[in-house]
């Protein structure tokens, strides 16, 4: 009566019987729609012609979901004077050291591993840092370049500029196995620069020479110069690889204290 009741309240038309024939199948079963089909083939006189299995077995899940199945039984609801467990206390209950994740040894000697090669590399960073042979700056506006102690030249691009602080300073496109000083894809595109293109040496008279060494000429001054020769460099020299041009910028305070240094040991070794 009551599961009646309930179907009639969802608005569902419902043959005589319904209930007793659906609550045949147990709650604990798990019914397909091959087993209402044979109840709705076996009991032909009750189910409206055009009842489809589906809908048995929607009502069916319905009367299971609601306890209306013989052998169902519902909780019964707690005592007044029981005490109900609310959010807040079950909440409370919880122990949080109990909620950490397990320990991942594998993971943890993983990160180790890891720490100790960045910490590695910093420190190999920090012992280099003193052999650096060219610093490379940003380029903003046209403000005049001040030079240090320390840097005999700079190669002036549109959008960087090389400091030179060694007497011997390598030119090229740094690839993942090979290096030079003065990394030319800093400025643009560099895909027609060879990986070493040339090399700036100054000699102990205080001239810089360029040497071209790769497969393109280098151009100072508009003048090309070829694999395995050799151009002076002036100051305000216009520099030109691949299509990249710069301006070589000398140091005169410093190059002049190594002209005359240089002109001292001369007079020393010819007395």
């Amino acid at each position: 009566m009551r599961c009646q009741w309930f179907i009639n309240a969802l608005g569902v038309r419902a043959e005589k019987n319904t209930c007793e024939l659906l609550a045949t199948i147990k709650p604990n079963a798990a019914p397909t729609l091959e087993t209402f089909q044979e109840l709705l083939q076996s009991n032909p006189h009750v189910f409206f012609s055009a009842r489809t299995p589906k809908a048995l077995m929607n009502h069916w899940h319905l009367m299971k979901h609601y306890y209306l199945l013989p052998d169902q039984t519902v909780q019964p609801l707690p005592r007044e004077d029981a005490t109900v467990l609310t959010f807040s206390d079950a909440e409370e209950t919880i122990n949080d050291s109990e909620l950490a994740d397990a320990r991942d040894v594998a993971l943890e000697q993983e990160l180790s591993l890891a720490d100790r090669r960045a910490k590695k590399e910093i420190r190999t960073l920090e012992n280099e840092m003193g052999r650096w042979q060219v610093l490379v700056d940003s380029v903003t506006g046209i403000s005049p370049l001040d030079f240090d102690n320390q840097t005999l030249a700079v190669l002036k691009g549109r959008l960087v500029r090389y400091l030179m602080r060694s007497r011997e300073i390598t030119i090229g496109r740094t690839t993942k196995d090979h290096s030079v000083d003065v990394d030319l894809t800093l400025e643009g595109p560099a895909w027609k620069v060879s990986r070493r293109q040339g090399t700036i040496r100054l000699r102990n008279n205080g001239d810089f020479y360029l040497a071209s060494e790769g497969k393109r000429a280098i151009f100072v001054d508009g003048r090309p110069i070829l694999a395995g020769n050799k151009y002076r460099l002036n100051n305000n020299s216009v520099v030109e690889v691949a299509g990249l041009r710069f301006i070589f910028l000398v140091n005169q305070e410093l190059i002049s204290v190594i002209r005359q240094e240089a002109a001292k040991l001369s007079l020393q070794s010819s007395n």
